[in-house]
């Protein structure tokens, strides 16, 4: 991993390396990983999730959803999501690429596109998002904010759950594996190639 942190992004990498998409056999879904430049850094934006959402309550996550029959593409859930849940206008958002398609534990398949957008404020809709959250990529790609663990899921297997911890906001779970796949394309950063310890499959999760 870089040891210097990082205060901007390379996203015209996204165009030529896009992200991967394997072949889905359950319910689709879509996010936005927005990033917007303030103080002539970049920055991420999130978004943070209602406590009284069935699946993942109050983590903190990218604006997104699931596809919706009115949605011409997964590109079109990404920008409807962000418009219905944050106000953030499809004309405001440049799509510049896309990462990796991730299986959720919710069983999702999701695909990420990551947008320039707007330095301004958004407002949560109030019943699925409470909250936006701008995090620097200079914090995110520090050393001293990451950490990993190693633990037996029932289903899945042996996995490594990441964190990110950025003051009082910690990014882990499936919206952490998104941006370590947006960091590693993007920048010098890199995941450590063990993770910081290994846990029993109960251990209550560090957040």
């Amino acid at each position: 991993m870089s040891e210097r942190p990082v205060c901007a992004l390379e996203l015209s990498t996204l165009e030529r390396t896009p992200g991967t998409a394997p072949e889905t056999t359950g319910r689709t879904a879509a996010v936005l990983a927005p990033v917007l430049r303030r103080d002539r850094r970049d920055h991420i934006l999130f978004i943070q999730r209602s406590d009284e959402l069935p699946d993942h309550p109050g983590q903190i996550a990218f604006p997104g959803g699931g596809r919706a029959a009115v949605d011409g593409s997964l590109r079109a859930t990404a920008l409807r999501e962000a418009d219905e849940e944050i106000g953030l206008r499809a004309a405001e958002s440049t799509i510049v690429g896309r990462i990796d398609d991730i299986q959720t534990v919710s069983e999702y398949t999701v695909r990420p596109y990551v947008a320039r957008i707007p330095d301004r404020e958004y407002e949560p809709d109030g019943r699925e998002v409470v909250g936006t959250v701008v995090l620097p990529v200079e914090a995110l790609t520090s050393r001293e904010n990451y950490e990993s663990e190693r633990r037996d899921h029932p289903t899945y297997g042996r996995i490594r759950i990441h964190f990110f911890r950025v003051g009082e906001v910690v990014v882990w779970g499936a919206t952490a594996e998104m941006l370590i796949d947006l960091l590693e394309r993007t920048s010098g950063w890199r995941r450590p190639p063990e993770p910081d310890r290994h846990v029993a499959p109960d251990a209550e999760f560090p957040v």
